[in-house]
This record gives structure tokens, sequence and C-alpha cells, in this order.
């Protein structure tokens, strides 16, 4: 059985791994895919989809149930709001990520799409400051459950 304070550095590493990869996406890898050009850009987004989510996959579906976890057994000195507030800005990314992100990948995987590409990029950062929060969030319980 886990313990409340392991759930929670799971997921605290699990949210603040995917605020960097997601920083390291908005900032360096999505302004690049104008670069690649219209002949190889199908190939590349493919590629892009299947190597991304081999990353992201995993680690959001542990940080879901980390963070679904927390809300059954708050680590003493963690105000219960916190993994509440948590799971509701988690519920956000995802709804973002399979309403707005992954449809637009589609659009991409059929071939480059200026008009698709920029609001990939602008509605990216909601999900880029939903992740920065929330690592933030989980450092500040892993710092409230130490002063217990």
């Amino acid at each position: 059985m886990a313990t409340p304070t392991l759930v929670l550095i799971v997921h605290a590493l699990a949210t603040c791994m995917m605020a960097g990869v997601i920083w390291f996406v908005q900032v360096v890898h999505y302004p690049l895919f104008n670069a690649v050009g219209e002949e190889s850009f199908t190939e590349y987004e493919t590629r892009h989809q299947s190597r991304t989510g081999v990353i992201v996959g995993p680690l959001m579906l542990v940080e879901l149930a980390t963070a679904i976890l927390l809300l059954a057994m708050v680590p003493a000195g963690v105000p219960r709001w916190m993994p509440l507030v948590g799971l509701v800005m988690l519920a956000l990314v995802w709804l973002s990520t399979f309403g707005v992100q992954v449809p637009l990948h589609q659009k991409l995987s059929r071939g480059f799409d200026a008009r698709a590409h920029g609001v990939l990029v602008a509605t990216n950062w909601g999900r880029t400051f939903l992740w920065t929060a929330r690592g933030v969030l989980a450092l500040l319980m892993l710092k409230a459950s130490t002063n217990a």
C-alpha cells in the first residue's frame, strides 16, 4: 500500500517533469514547426506525435492517478484544498489537451497549416501556465508535508 507521502513525491516528480516538458515544447519545439518545410511536415508531425506520446503519455497517467489518490489520502500537513485545486487544474489541462491540442495535431498531420500552427502555439500557453502552477503547487504540498 502506498503511503500519502510516497504518492505526493511521485506526483510532484511527474508534475514537475511535465512542467519542464511543456516549457520545452512551448518555447523550442512548437515554434520550430514552421521551419520543417511543407514536403517533410506530414512525416515530421507523425513522428512528433508518436515520440512525444511515449514520454508524456505515462507521465500524464501517473500524474492523474496520483492526483486522484491525493484526494483520498491527503498527506499530514497538507491543506485539503491543495490537492483539490491541483486536480481541477489537471482537469483543465486534460480538457485543453484532448479538446484543443490533439485536434490541432490531427489537422497538422494532414499537412502544415499556418493557422492551425499559430492556434496550437497560442493555446498551448494555457497548458504551460497550468502545468507550471501545478508544479509550484506540488512543491508547496511537499513543503507543507515536511513541516507537519
